[in-house]
């Protein structure tokens, strides 16, 4: 992301130009935007500010009262990008330009805001919306109102405001303009009467417009490949996801593919709760992106999820993260999933068990270079490979009665009374039982990162720390 530095010199008044003040990449999580997750979700906007004002002032006198206090302006940007929802951009930048026009000393500001994950439906780097405004002309957009009726944390500037110029429209007469002839119609009861002269007969009425199924609706021509994420951090994690994975394959229409090792992952954002068990899943699907999307929802709650509570803990929750080349934003898809690029809990399962895969999209790439960097990779701890293939745990084979046996005494016992022992006969050999998923291929082991896969402990697990779990 290149930092916007200005459209150029602001000259002062005796035609030099003037001094700047330039805040760079100052950083905030906003909720603006006109789709319905931007208000809930928010993301990350990037404000650069140059100041144009004479610096001679303070220069000469070392007076901070005679320039702009910069670390104070740096908060009252990032307090108005973080603050009050907008649903333009534009709106953001000019907000930003009246909180520093506030400041006396300013004589013209220019105002740059990056969106760079924007939900747009091609690649696309970054999203800038960049101003110049100056007291030469009022502002387009204030400052929102606080509670308190304040419109800024900053003081009111003693910059006088612009002027009107009166207008005397009021009492200046009206010219004469002519009407034009209206048509009409004659007062008649008969379905028959005329029709007024210098009228058209009405149109008849067009038929209704046949609705448009968007890209998310739309059935692929043939299979597509699509990428799922599932976590769970409810009950028993391990289970739910293996059943879940399951019912994935049952589904008409879709064939899992590959499944990636089990990782253990801090909960992002909401409520303190407990780690996550996340996994995953390569499938290959005839199913349109929004008839996945609703699949994947009846799963859920069939495990008992309830959308009650934004980023709490749940028994499942199920992300389509890609499918295929679509691309689309809608209230309740979006497609590649918008924080995918920054999820290290997707992003590194994702890249071991396909290590050449590509993140379209906005902010998009390699899935292994953008596992690399993903703010929270170092959080992700490797818990079992064959995870899917071990057997539920069940519960244990009651105990069987067995008659009461002798009181034994050194002083009765007799070696020659004692009876015989019987020989040890060895159990039969348990028959091998397939595995749950005969049909998925194996779990492969994550790579450790000099390279060479991290060899499991003896219970099939890379990480034995144990994981406590809400009931």
């Amino acid at each position: 992301m290149e930092p916007y530095r200005g459209a150029g010199p602001v000259l002062g008044e005796d035609g030099q130009p003037l001094d700047q003040i330039q805040l760079l990449g100052l950083s905030a999580t906003g909720h603006h935007g006109v789709f319905e997750h931007e208000r809930r979700d928010g993301q990350l906007f990037v404000a650069d500010v140059v100041i144009h004002l004479d610096l001679r002032p303070a220069a000469g006198s070392d007076d901070l009262a005679l320039t702009v206090d910069y670390g104070s302006l740096a908060e009252e940007v990032v307090a108005v990008v973080a603050g009050e929802p907008a649903a333009l951009v534009e709106t953001v930048s000019e907000r930003v330009a009246a909180a520093v026009l506030r400041h006396e000393r300013v004589a013209a500001v220019d105002v740059a805001i990056h969106k760079p994950h924007a939900p747009v439906a091609v690649a696309m780097n970054d999203l800038v919306v960049a101003i110049r405004r100056d007291r030469s002309r009022p502002l387009a957009a204030a400052l929102p109102r606080t509670e308190a009726g304040a419109a800024s944390p900053v003081a009111p500037s003693t910059v006088a405001e612009p002027t009107v110029a009166p207008d005397d429209s009021v009492t200046r007469p009206m010219p004469a303009v002519p009407l034009p002839l209206l048509a009409v119609p004659l007062l008649v009861a008969d379905d028959d009467a005329p029709a007024p002269v210098g009228t058209e007969p009405a149109p008849e009425p067009a038929d209704p417009p046949v609705a448009v199924a968007d890209a998310l609706d739309r059935v692929p021509l043939q299979a597509v490949e699509a990428v799922l994420a599932l976590g769970s951090n409810l009950g028993a994690p391990e289970n739910t996801l293996r059943r879940a994975v399951a019912d994935l394959a049952e589904l008409p229409g879709v064939e899992v593919l590959r499944v990636s090792p089990l990782a253990r992952t801090a909960a992002v954002g909401g409520p303190v709760q407990p780690d996550f068990l996340n996994t995953v899943v390569i499938v290959r699907t005839t199913l349109a992106p929004r008839a996945l999307l609703r699949a994947c929802q009846q799963i859920e709650a069939r495990h008992g999820r309830v959308r009650d509570e934004h980023w709490g803990p749940r028994p499942l929750d199920i992300d389509i993260i890609v499918f295929g080349e679509v691309t689309g934003v809608s209230d309740d898809l979006e497609l590649p999933h918008p924080q995918a690029s920054q999820r290290a809990f997707v992003l590194q399962p994702w890249a071991q068990i396909a290590p050449h895969a590509v993140l379209p999209g906005l902010g998009g790439g390699p899935v292994a270079a953008l596992a690399a960097t993903a703010p929270d990779r170092d959080g992700i701890r490797w818990m079992a490979v064959d995870w899917l293939h071990r057997d539920e745990p069940t519960e244990a084979p009651p105990v069987a009665s067995h008659a009461a046996a002798p009181t034994f005494s050194p002083a009765t016992f007799s070696p020659a009374a004692a009876p015989p022992f019987s020989p040890v006969v060895a159990p039969p050999a348990a028959a091998p039982t397939a595995p749950p998923f005969p049909r998925f291929p194996p779990v492969i082991a994550p790579e450790a990162p000099d390279g060479p896969p991290v060899p499991p402990d003896g219970d099939g697990t890379a990480d034995p720390t144990p994981i406590t779990y809400l009931p």
